[in-house]
Order: structure tokens, then C-alpha cells, then sequence
């Protein structure tokens, strides 16, 4: 007989600074929400999260505020991070269940022991019976289905909202990583500045967002690809509309890109020279949301003289190695971090 009310649950959470992913054992990829609250300013209560919540970016009057409590991966509001968090389990896992789940939640790497404490409290107060840490990096390498138990060297490239992360992975653990704080974000804050700048024109995160997935690329060719952008005249403070062309997002986003191709050649230059051969070899993998910018991986062949290409479903690599390290938690318990 079943009794499905005792079960035991595993979830892995890939808590993003753009969106919150959840792997469920047994299901994959059960939610994909953005990682945005609305707070009520007077009483501080949650009142949306996730889809609706990014609904109100930027349109919110003075009583809601939209917020992110995830920045640059780490979390920045322990309260409401706890709230988002709790939200999200919930949805997957119901509250009237008397048997709390398991969660692994994926960090970048190399953050601090009071970063990592914070995530762990944040998973178990909200609701997780115990919960594990694992690397952006390590979970990217298993969701992209490398070797990472092997005596060669793979590298891995996880480009994300909130930064960047690259690492050489060998015998199951990381031998030289490094992270740019630059990612998708910093992408949209380019084009929006060079909007501003160029076209003295002012529009929201998501205005710029649209831009970089609908035009964006990291080598302008032709057929040029122009978008209409929407926003408030910087001068005249009317709305108004303007075009934008694929080669100026090129050059709004460029400094952003070399700093993410200077935190891939640091580590390359830190890469022993047996796991730098297999890197030439095997070339680099991409995952992460950013790694889909248009040319991105050609750019970086071109600037590293290695070859890159992008992981198959790079969104859910980081969710999907989460998960597959917490259903083989005994395998995996030496690269993990335990509450």
C-alpha cells in the first residue's frame, strides 16, 4: 500500500539571481520562477512572488516595492530570500505533508562561510528537513554531463544573471575556478546606459532585456537586426520611441563580454598543463541563461583559441546537476556541504 502523505521528497534548487529553478526526484524540472518579491513598503509583508511579482518591476507605485533577494548568486535579503524560498516549496511540495524534504541548493563558488550559513538557514527555515550546498560550477559540470569523475580535465563556463563562473573540474573536484561579477544583468545595464548615452533615451530592465534576446550578440554580422525601444525622453521627459540595431548592442555590450573573457583566461592560465592539454582537446562547455547571447561561444573560441560550444539546455544544467548530485548524495557527500 502507498502511503503517499509519508513520502519522502528530494528537491534541488538552482536559486538564481534572475530565477529560481526546482528539480524534483522522479519529475526534473518542476518550477521555474523569477526570483523577484513584492513587498508591501508599510507592513513589509510578501504580498506576490515570482512570475507576478516581475510583473511590477519598474511599475510599482509607492505602496509595493519589487525586489530581488538574490544578488550576484549570494543572498542579499535573509528575510525575504526565506519567504521566497518557503513560497516556492510549497508549491512543489505541500505544507500539510507531515514529512519535510530534502533540498540541495546550488552557491557560486567561492563565497564566504557566513554566505553559505545564510543559505542553509534560509532552505531549512523554510521548511526543508535538511538541506545541502553545492557549487554553481560542480552542479553545471554534471548537468552538462561531463566526466567530472575522470582523470581529465573539463571546463566549465556557467554564465549567469547575476555573474560569471568559470572552473577546470578533474577526479570529481574543482583544481582552479574563478568568478567575474559581470552576467546577464550587467548585460542589460550596458544597453541600457548606452541608450541613455547615445539615444538620450531612459528605459527599464526589462525594455533592455528584450533588446539583448531579441538582437543581442557578441559578434555583430550581417543582415543587421534593428528593434523598436520604448522609454521616457531623457531630455524632454515624454515617452518616445527609438530604433536600435544589432552592432550597436555589440559595442554597449562589449566591455562587459571582455571581462567575462578575462575571467576565462584566468583560469586557463592557472590550469596545469596535463588538464590544459585535455582542455584543448575537449574545448569548453557553456551553461547558464547568458551563454545563449548570440555568438557568444564564438567569441570566446576566437579570444581563447579553444573551442566552445554551449551545453544542451543550458537554463536547467545547474537545476538538473543539482539534482543529480542530491538523488546520489552518498556518491557525491565529499563535494558537498551539509545542515
Amino acid at each position: 500500500m502507498h502511503f503517499p502523505l509519508f513520502s519522502s521528497k528530494r528537491f534541488g534548487i538552482d536559486l538564481g539571481t534572475s530565477n529560481c529553478l526546482v528539480w524534483s526526484s522522479g519529475e526534473g524540472v518542476v518550477l521555474n520562477e523569477p526570483s523577484v518579491v513584492a513587498v508591501d513598503a508599510i507592513s513589509g509583508k510578501v504580498v506576490f512572488v515570482g512570475s507576478q511579482a516581475r510583473e511590477m518591476l519598474g511599475r510599482t507605485g509607492t505602496n509595493l516595492l519589487a525586489q530581488k533577494p538574490i544578488r550576484d548568486g549570494v543572498v542579499a535579503d535573509y528575510l525575504i530570500a526565506e519567504s521566497m524560498l518557503g513560497y516556492f516549496l510549497n508549491r512543489v511540495w505541500a505544507s500539510s505533508r507531515l514529512i519535510k524534504p530534502e533540498v540541495m541548493v546550488c552557491i557560486p563558488w567561492g563565497i564566504t562561510q557566513v554566505e553559505r550559513r545564510a543559505v542553509l538557514e534560509a532552505a531549512l527555515s523554510a521548511g526543508a528537513k535538511s538541506a545541502y550546498l553545492i557549487e554553481h560550477p560542480l552542479a553545471a559540470a554534471l548537468g552538462a554531463k561531463l566526466p567530472i569523475e575522470a582523470s581529465v580535465g573539463s571546463m566549465i563556463v556557467d554564465i549567469g544573471a547575476g555573474q560569471t563562473g568559470a572552473a577546470v573540474i578533474s577526479l570529481g573536484g574543482i583544481v582552479v575556478a574563478a568568478t567575474a561579477k559581470e552576467g546577464g544583468n550587467k548585460l542589460d545595464e550596458a544597453i541600457a546606459s548606452y541608450v541613455r548615452r547615445v539615444h538620450n533615451l531612459v528605459i527599464g530592465e526589462r525594455m533592455a532585456e528584450e533588446v539583448k534576446i531579441k538582437i543581442g550578440t557578441a559578434v555583430a554580422t550581417n543582415p543587421k537586426k534593428v528593434i523598436d525601444v520604448k522609454g521616457r525622453d531623457a531630455i524632454l521627459g515624454m515617452p518616445k520611441t527609438t530604433q536600435l540595431d544589432s552592432f550597436e548592442v555589440a559595442q554597449a555590450i562589449a566591455p562587459v563580454l571582455s571581462s567575462i573573457i578575462n575571467c576565462i583566461k584566468n583560469v586557463l592560465e592557472q590550469t596545469p598543463p596535463e588538464l590544459a592539454s585535455d582542455i584543448i582537446d575537449r574545448g569548453i562547455v557553456l551553461t547558464g541563461g547568458s551563454s545563449l547571447l548570440k555568438n557568444l561561444d564564438r567569441l570566446i573560441s576566437t579570444q581563447t583559441g579553444l573551442s566552445a560550444h554551449v551545453a544542451e539546455d543550458p537554463l536547467q544544467c545547474v537545476a538538473y546537476g543539482t539534482g543529480v548530485a542530491l538523488e546520489n548524495i552518498e556518491r557525491w557527500k565529499r563535494i558537498v556541504s551539509v545542515r
